[in-house]
Formats: C-alpha cells, sequence, structure tokens
C-alpha cells in the first residue's frame, strides 16, 4: 500500500515540476507564484478539513514545521541555482532520503532489510545518475552551500511528514497549517521585493512580464497537484517507512525528465537512459519487498 501512494505522490510531485520547468521559462515573479500554489494548498485543506469534521488538535500544528522547512528549501534551492551551477544544486537536492533513512533509524529506530535496503541504493544511484553533470568539477562548487541547506531542509519536511503520522495528527487540519504557513513566508517575501523594487525599473519591463494577478493564479493550479503530492505521501508515511516513501518520492525528477524527451523532444544522454534503468529496476525490488 506504502509504494502504491508513494509512486502517486512522485506523479503528483512530478506534474508540479513540469509546471515549474514550464514557469521557469516565463517572465514571472517566483515568489508569487508559490504564494499562489501554498494559498490553494492552505484552501483545499482548509475545506476538506471543515467539510470532514476533522479535529484541530495540537499535533496538527507540526504542519507549522513543516510549512518552515518547505519554505526554507525552496528558498535555498532557487538562491543556489540564482548562484552556482544548476547541476550541483540539483544532485544535492535529490538526496533528501539518504538523510531520511540515517535520522529515522536513530529516532525511529527504522531498519531496512537487505532487499530494501539494496533498492534504496538502486534508486538514489539512479537518481543521482539522472542529474549528474560532467561540467561539475572540484573547483566548479558555487551553490553548494545552498544545495546541501536545501538538502537538510527537504529531509527535514520529510521526516516532520513522517512525525504527523506517527503522533496521528489529523490530515487535513495539518496540512492547512503547513501550507498557510507558506503562504505567510512567500507573502512577505513578495512584499519585501515589492518594497525594494524601483519603480521606474518595473515600467520598464512591465510589457515583457506576467501580471502579479495572473502568476498568482496560475500558482494556485500548481497548488492543485502539490496538495494531491502532499496527501498521498503523508499516507505513504502512515503505512512505509520513511526513507524508502522518501526515496519512491524523489523519482518524481524522472516524470520532469520524460516531460523534456516526449513533450519537449530533447534527447536523452546515455547516463540519463542509465539513471532511468536503475530507477526502474529499483522500483521493481521495492515492489518485491511491498509484495
Amino acid at each position: 500500500m506504502w509504494l502504491m501512494y508513494s509512486v502517486l505522490a512522485a506523479l503528483s510531485f512530478g506534474l508540479r515540476g513540469i509546471l515549474y520547468h514550464w514557469t521557469s521559462q516565463q517572465s514571472l515573479n517566483r515568489n508569487v507564484l508559490l504564494c499562489g500554489t501554498f494559498f490553494m494548498g492552505a484552501l483545499i485543506s482548509g475545506i476538506s478539513a471543515f467539510l470532514l469534521h476533522q479535529d484541530w488538535t495540537v499535533s496538527a500544528l507540526i504542519g507549522v514545521q513543516m510549512g518552515l522547512f518547505s519554505f526554507g528549501a525552496n528558498a535555498s534551492m532557487f538562491k543556489g541555482f540564482a548562484v552556482g551551477k544548476a547541476s550541483l544544486v540539483a544532485i544535492l537536492t535529490g538526496l533528501p532520503s539518504v538523510v531520511v533513512v540515517f535520522v529515522a533509524y536513530l529516532i525511529w529506530d527504522e531498519r531496512l532489510n537487505m532487499l530494501q535496503f539494496a533498492a534504496f541504493v538502486i534508486i538514489v544511484i539512479g537518481i543521482l545518475v539522472v542529474r549528474y553533470s560532467n561540467e561539475i568539477t572540484m573547483k566548479n562548487l558555487q551553490g553548494a552551500g545552498w544545495g546541501a541547506l536545501a538538502l537538510l531542509l527537504f529531509a527535514g519536511n520529510d521526516l516532520s511528514g513522517k512525525w504527523t503520522t506517527l503522533v496521528s495528527a489529523p490530515l487535513f487540519p495539518t496540512l492547512f497549517c503547513m501550507f498557510a504557513t507558506g503562504t505567510v513566508c512567500f507573502g512577505l517575501w513578495w512584499l519585501k521585493d515589492q518594497s525594494a523594487r524601483e519603480p521606474g525599473k518595473e515600467v520598464a519591463i512591465s510589457s515583457a512580464k506576467w501580471s502579479e494577478q495572473r502568476t498568482f493564479l496560475f500558482g494556485m493550479l500548481v497548488g492543485i497537484t502539490n496538495v494531491v503530492g502532499m496527501i498521498f505521501i503523508l499516507h505513504g508515511f502512515e503505512h512505509g517507512k520513511a526513507g524508502l516513501v522518501s526515496a519512491v518520492v524523489a523519482l518524481n525528477v524522472l516524470i520532469v525528465l520524460l516531460y523534456t524527451r516526449f513533450i519537449l523532444k530533447d534527447r536523452f544522454s546515455r547516463l540519463e537512459q542509465s539513471g532511468l534503468a536503475l530507477a526502474f529496476i529499483g522500483i521493481v525490488m521495492m515492489k518485491l519487498v511491498a509484495s
């Protein structure tokens, strides 16, 4: 059951990644986009909690921690992309499951058997191979610090999600707290950008940019995929081990890769083909473990 939820979460986050990839080619304010994304998550979660009459317990406040981790991780990742090498940052942000496995073992004594561990290692290697770049050298490590910080914060978000299932936190109130926190954080960053903006410069480029209203509304569309992914991943954490769920969900990068291949007509390198094959082998092994 956990594997099904994890794969569904990977598909949802993969669709989110496709939308993020497309918007990265547009002239828009990313903070406005993410504010809209988190706002939609808060809206859907709040309405769902009300309709399903879920209790607003103290444990739901773990969602605030999740929101802070998610905000910090995204902010660090985008900062790393801005100041450093994108491929290096991408590799680092693909490794949270390694941290999750280690920390889950330390604090919850979650142990992997040999087949689970082998499948986990194969999936992580597949992700690394897909994101690998020959241009990375010891002299070309700009952005590594921001990428490492994003890695730790993404792992913190996954571990917090697992924690909510261990204390039986109500699903939708928890997600509301998470998304509301992210909305406030990105909203404040948006206002900070506005206060620092030069009025004359804004007039000069306004015709080439998406309006803030259009960007926010598109962010709300992205938010649907985000909240669906979070629902699936939390169900995955409820039924499975944190490290395994985190590793399978990290395969959402392969969905984006398939999009670039079949829609944008990019060609796969041999490394990318090898990474896809390894990831598929890892999923098959996970299926054997789960059955």
